[in-house]
């Protein structure tokens, strides 16, 4: 079920994203800071669910309070002439990394698991 609402999701993005307007050079980077910190937002909130200690609200502040920081770091940033998002995105981009490792570990290990219990049921049968 999760699959098909990302297959979906991903459909509707493609359709969307070659019908939308070019976004202009100046928002690009505004853009760009809020997608990062969103997809570190749902990275976390993946892991999350992994680690069972998924909170909603929590999740959804993290959401939109990262893409508003992130973006009010781009725009203080640009004011005072200094990259200062590259910090943002730095810190994002490792979370982001980190959160993946999490959830990578843990469909390895359950994966091997299965791939154990299927070994073992293939021995056992051809002991009978």
């Amino acid at each position: 079920m999760v699959f098909i609402a990302i297959l979906v999701g991903c459909i509707l993005g493609a359709i969307i994203g070659i019908n939308a307007p070019i976004i202009s050079y100046t928002y690009s980077s505004y853009l760009a800071i809020a997608i990062i910190a969103a997809l570190d937002s749902v990275f976390g909130g993946i892991a999350s669910v992994i680690n069972k200690n998924f909170d909603l609200k929590i999740f959804i502040s993290g959401f939109f309070g990262n893409a508003i920081l992130a973006i009010l770091l781009t725009i203080l940033g640009q004011k005072l002439n200094v990259d200062i998002y590259l910090a943002a995105i730095v810190v994002f981009v490792w979370r982001m990394f980190s959160n993946l490792g999490i959830i990578r570990r843990y469909y390895v290990e359950k994966w091997s698991n299965k791939f154990k219990e299927f070994k073992e049921k293939k021995m056992n049968k051809k002991e009978a």
